[in-house]
C-alpha cells in the first residue's frame, strides 16, 4: 500500500510538473507578446529549462531509484509549489496589465475630454461672434422709428430665431460643462428684486408677443441682498418660464411667483413657482421630463420645436446651487414647476438697490472698446451712443494698454474687453493695465465682453482683475445696467479734471 502511495505521488508530481512546464512556456510567450522583455528575453527560458531538469529527475527517481514516503512527498510538494507560484505570477501579471490598460483608457478619455472642451470653446467663440453681429444689428434696426410694420415684424422674427439658436448653443455648452464636472458657481452679491425684475421684463415681453396673460407675483415691498450666482439663477428661471410660454397657446395664462422664507444662520429658502395653462404632460412622461433630449411623443416636438436640453440643464444647475426642482402636470390643463434654492442673505432692506441703477445715467461717460473685429466694435459703440456714451476703440490688448498709458488719469470711465484677440489677449491686457503706475489703473471698471462664456473663462476674467463678465451677444439693457453698476459715481468729475490737467 505504501509503495502504491509513493509511486502515485512521484508520477502525479511528474505529471503536474509537465503541466507546469506547459504553463510556463505559455506564460513566456505571453510576456514576449506584450513586448515587456526585449533585452533580457533569455531569462524567460531559464525557469523552463530548470523545470525540465526537475521533471527528468522525477522520472529517474521513479524508474531507477527507490524513494521513500518522505522523498516522494518532497517531490510532489515541489510540483505543487511551482504550480502555486505560476498561478500567483500569472495573476499579478494580469492585474498589472489590466491596470496599465485602465490607466491608458483613462488617459485617453481625459485627453478626449480636453479636446472636446477645446473644440466646444472654439466653436462657442466662432458661433457667438456672428450671432453677436446679427442680434446687434437687429437691435439697432428695431430702434428706427420709421420702420414699416411688415419690416419691424420681420426683424422681430429674426431676433426670436437668433436668440433661439443662441439658447441651443448655450444649452449644449452648459450640458458639456456639467457632465464633465467643470461647471462652478460664482459667488457675488446681488439684489433679488433686480434679478427678478430682469426676468419679469423678458417674460412679460414674450407673453405679450404671443397674446398670453402674464401674472407676476413678486416681492416688491422688500428687497434681499443675496450672495450667490445671480447669472445661473436668472438663466434657470428664464428656462422654466420660457418653457411655460412656449407650450401655452393664446389666450392662456403664465404665472410667476416668488417668496423668501426665513432660515437659520442667514440662509433663506427662495421658492419660485411657474405655472401655466398650457398643453400639460402625461403622468407617464413626468419622470423623464428632466432627462437630456427627452420630449413627449405627442406631436409637440414638431409643433413647438426644441432640443430637449433646456430642462435637463436647468435641473443640473439648480442642484449645483443646492436646490431642487419639481414638476406637476395634467394633460390639457397645465403645468407647475417649483424651484427651491437656499441662498445666503447678506442684507434685507426696504430700499432696493434697483432705484440707484434706474436713476443713474451713462450720459457723457467715455468707454474704451477693446475688440479686434470692427463690426462687433461698431455695434457696441452704436448701442452705447444711444445712451449718450462716448466711445473709443482699441483693436487688440496691446493697443489698449498703450492708450491707457497715454491717457490722462480718469480719462476712461470703463473698458469693455474682448478676451480672444491677436497680438495680446484681453486677460494679459487687463493684468498689464492693473499693473500700471497710476491710481485709475486699479479702479477703472474693466468688463469682459466676449464670446468665451465657459465658467473657466469667467473665473479667468475675474482672476485677471476684471470687474464683470458679459457673454456675447450682450443684451443692451444688461450692458447698460452693468456699466451703471460699476462706473464710479465721481468718475465724470474726476475725468473732466484729468482732461483739464492734460
Amino acid at each position: 500500500m505504501e509503495e502504491w502511495l509513493i509511486d502515485g505521488m512521484v508520477y502525479c508530481g511528474a505529471a503536474l510538473m509537465v503541466w507546469n512546464i506547459i504553463c510556463f512556456i505559455r506564460y513566456s510567450r505571453f510576456l514576449q507578446g506584450q513586448k515587456i522583455w526585449k533585452r533580457d528575453g533569455w531569462l524567460l527560458q531559464v525557469p523552463i529549462v530548470l523545470l525540465i531538469l526537475f521533471l527528468a529527475g522525477y522520472l529517474l527517481v521513479g524508474i531507477i531509484g527507490k524513494p521513500d514516503l518522505i522523498v516522494a512527498g518532497i517531490l510532489f510538494g515541489g510540483s505543487v509549489f511551482v504550480f502555486i507560484i505560476y498561478q500567483l505570477l500569472n495573476r499579478i501579471t494580469q492585474r498589472i496589465i489590466e491596470g496599465e490598460k485602465m490607466e491608458a483608457e483613462l488617459s485617453a478619455k481625459e485627453e478626449s475630454s480636453r479636446m472636446k472642451t477645446r473644440f466646444l470653446a472654439t466653436m462657442s467663440h466662432e458661433l457667438k461672434t456672428p450671432m453677436n453681429v446679427i442680434l446687434g444689428l437687429d437691435a439697432l434696426a428695431l430702434k428706427n422709428p420709421d420702420l414699416l410694420p411688415e419690416t419691424r415684424d420681420q426683424l422681430k422674427k429674426i431676433d426670436l430665431s437668433a436668440r433661439h439658436l443662441l439658447g441651443l448653443i448655450r444649452n449644449m455648452l452648459e450640458m458639456n460643462e456639467l457632465e464633465n464636472g467643470q461647471a462652478a458657481l460664482k459667488n457675488e452679491e446681488f439684489s433679488l428684486n433686480d434679478a427678478l425684475d430682469q426676468v419679469d421684463a423678458i417674460i412679460a415681453t414674450l407673453c405679450t408677443a404671443k397674446g398670453l396673460h402674464y401674472e407676476p407675483m413678486l416681492p416688491k415691498t422688500r428687497d434681499y441682498l443675496f450672495f450667490g450666482d445671480v447669472t445661473q439663477l436668472k438663466e434657470s428661471l428664464l428656462s422654466v418660464l420660457s418653457n411655460a410660454v412656449k407650450y401655452t397657446d393664446s389666450p392662456g395664462t403664465v404665472r410667476f411667483a416668488a417668496e423668501v422664507e426665513s432660515g437659520a444662520e442667514g440662509i433663506r429658502n427662495c421658492r419660485f413657482t411657474v405655472s401655466d395653462t398650457g398643453i400639460g404632460m402625461d403622468p407617464e412622461f413626468l419622470p423623464r421630463v428632466f432627462d437630456a433630449f427627452s420630449q413627449e411623443e405627442n406631436g409637440s416636438t414638431t409643433r413647438f420645436g426644441g432640443s430637449g436640453l433646456s430642462l435637463a440643464v436647468t435641473r443640473k444647475m439648480v442642484e449645483l446651487m443646492g436646490g431642487t426642482i419639481r414638476v406637476q402636470s395634467q394633460k390639457n390643463v397645465g403645468t407647475v414647476f417649483t424651484l427651491e434654492i437656499p441662498m445666503r442673505c447678506v442684507r434685507e432692506t426696504s430700499q432696493s438697490l434697483r432705484e440707484e441703477t434706474e436713476t443713474a445715467t451713462l450720459e457723457g461717460k467715455r468707454v474704451l472698446i477693446v475688440e479686434d473685429l470692427p463690426e462687433n466694435a461698431e455695434i457696441v459703440a452704436d448701442l452705447l451712443e444711444l445712451e449718450g456714451v462716448e466711445t473709443e476703440r482699441a483693436e487688440n490688448g496691446q493697443v489698449a494698454v498703450e492708450m491707457m498709458e497715454k491717457a490722462a488719469e480718469n480719462y476712461y470711465d470703463a473698458i469693455l474687453m474682448d478676451l480672444r484677440m491677436p497680438v495680446m489677449d484681453g486677460l494679459e491686457a487687463t493684468r498689464r493695465i492693473r499693473a500700471l503706475e497710476r491710481k485709475d489703473a486699479r479702479t477703472v471698471p474693466i468688463i469682459a465682453l466676449t464670446a468665451n462664456s465657459f465658467e473657466s473663462d469667467v473665473r479667468a476674467s475675474l482672476s485677471a482683475g476684471m470687474n464683470a463678465h458679459l457673454a456675447k451677444p450682450a443684451d443692451a439693457e444688461l450692458l447698460y445696467n452693468t456699466l451703471k453698476e460699476h462706473i464710479r459715481p465721481t468718475a465724470q468729475g474726476s475725468r473732466e479734471e484729468g482732461v483739464e490737467r492734460a
